[in-house]
């Protein structure tokens, strides 16, 4: 449904699965010993379960390397990757801080994503008054740095990319998404923007807002955005019950859980996440749940 430049890793799926089917038409034997890999070469980890998604760490054993507030194009920060070599590469996501905050306030974020099979360079900004259209600019620098210069771009799959944020640094992943569709998915968590129309963005983007957010309300920013965004490029829109704000500064379970499904769903093309993302969540952690399924 997507618009794209580059070939998306669900056309891979696709492709490999039509190929497959060809195989058995024409009477022929179809390798069985990988079929995860033969239908997907991008998944990652055990079949997903509730139990897996809300716990504190995913099934990858993880490690973590500082970067410099000297490098170029964003303030330094932190990447959190799984530690197996085993595994093929995977894909990577930069997280961006909000207003006057510092990555360390969303720091549990890292190594609760990379644990399920992603790298993640949760970053600094170069300043923290930045406004979200620099912290969009400096998400993407983070990417590029992750994938071209950091010790552990060999771990990456540069074509399977993702951003995310809370609050300007939530506003600023819409702006990344929006300038860069090659990207695979964005997760702005809430987010701020004075910019209330996203409809030029392509890019699957699940956004979570706090119910009771009145920094960012939720109908001022969050709903807004959604609503704008086409469905051709695959949303979500999670609203918390009784959440305010800083609800991403603290381990939030629910987010974590619907966050990490959309990233394996669009990230890696991981259609067996697909049960969490549609219908999608719901009980009382839950005010609002809205989405484009089927994907």
């Amino acid at each position: 449904m997507r618009s794209t430049t580059t070939t998306r890793p669900r056309t891979v799926s696709l492709l490999a699965r039509l190929a497959t089917a060809a195989v058995v038409a024409a009477g022929g034997v179809v390798a069985t010993s990988t079929p995860v890999q033969a239908a997907n070469p991008y998944e990652r980890g055990p079949a997903p379960t509730n139990a897996i998604l809300e716990a504190s760490r995913g099934p990858f054993a993880t490690s973590s390397t500082t970067v410099s507030s000297l490098v170029s194009g964003f303030g330094g920060g932190v990447i959190y990757y799984p530690t197996t070599t085993t595994a093929g590469t995977f894909g990577a996501v930069a997280i961006s801080p909000g207003y006057t905050a510092s990555w360390s306030s969303l720091d549990w974020l890292g190594p609760r994503i990379a644990s399920h099979g992603f790298v993640v360079i949760g970053i600094d900004t170069i300043t923290r008054l930045d406004q979200p259209a620099s912290r969009g600019r400096q998400l993407l620098a983070a990417l590029d740095y992750l994938t071209e210069r950091s010790s552990v771009r060999g771990r990456i799959d540069a074509s399977r990319l993702a951003v995310a944020g809370h609050s300007m640094g939530g506003g600023g992943s819409l702006e990344a998404a929006a300038s860069r569709p090659s990207l695979q998915a964005a997760v702005p968590l809430a987010p701020w923007n004075l910019t209330k129309n996203w409809s030029n963005l392509r890019v699957p983007t699940l956004i979570v807002g706090g119910e009771s957010d009145t920094v960012a309300s939720v109908s001022s920013h969050s709903e807004p955005f959604y609503n704008s965004i086409p469905a051709s490029a695959e949303k979500a829109y999670l609203e918390l019950n009784n959440e305010g704000h800083f609800f991403p500064n603290t381990v939030n379970t629910p987010t974590a859980k619907q966050m990490v499904a959309w990233l394996k769903r669009f990230v890696d093309d991981d259609t067996r996440y697909e049960q969490f993302l549609c219908p999608g969540p719901s009980g009382l952690a839950i005010e609002e749940y809205r989405n484009t399924c089927p994907h």
